[in-house]
């Protein structure tokens, strides 16, 4: 059985790296917009729902993929078979 791939998976690939360190950049990245110094763009990341402390990079993307939807675009949240 093939396993499932992710969107972590695709991009750690495309960078040569593993998902793990793919999953730890973002969370570096919601760290860093959560203590943005400009309170609209920290604002705009508090809004992520989230069960703990700070988001996981999983419920960051599912919150953008919620939010695609809600905007129409869920022609991006699509890729092709053959990467």
């Amino acid at each position: 059985m093939a396993v499932q791939k992710t969107i972590f998976d695709k991009w750690a690939k495309e960078r040569g790296i593993t998902t793990e360190e793919m999953k730890k950049i973002i969370l570096e990245r919601i760290k860093k917009g959560l203590n943005d110094p400009d309170p609209e763009k920290r604002a705009q990341w508090e809004k992520i729902p989230h069960a703990g402390k700070i988001p996981t990079p999983e419920e960051w993307i599912n919150y953008i993929v919620k939010k695609l939807k809600e905007y129409g675009r869920e022609d991006l949240l699509q890729w092709p078979l053959d990467r």
